[in-house]
């Protein structure tokens, strides 16, 4: 079933709900987001890059770590009450106006 980000951000906010301590400070969820995206970068770093993994590092993978950095991204924008839909519609709005023209486009045929 797909979600909608909405849907999303109930439910890790019912998820976070559940804890005494809830959401962490603005400052610690950016230090934890800085940790997913390095955690990210060295699995596709990893799969398509010149560093292999050592036999005794624990499987992991770029969807997951994907997963992680969605899941503090939504924490994120609860804890501060950014409808992340909103978001997503006047980031979309901008690059389909601003950068309109940026990219060169694929024939339609």
């Amino acid at each position: 079933m797909e979600k909608t980000l909405a849907e999303m951000q109930r439910e890790v906010d019912r998820y976070i709900s559940q804890f005494k301590e809830g959401y962490f400070s603005p400052l610690s969820m950016l230090a934890r987001m800085s940790e997913e995206v390095g955690e990210l970068a060295r699995e596709v770093n990893h799969s398509f890059g010149e560093k292999p993994k050592k036999a005794t590092e624990e499987e992991n993978s770029i969807e997951l770590e994907l997963g992680d950095i969605l899941f503090i991204t939504i924490c994120f924008a609860n804890s501060l009450g950014i409808d992340l839909t909103e978001a997503h519609d006047k980031v979309m709005h901008k690059f389909n106006t601003r950068d309109a023209d940026r990219w060169t486009k694929k024939d339609t045929e």
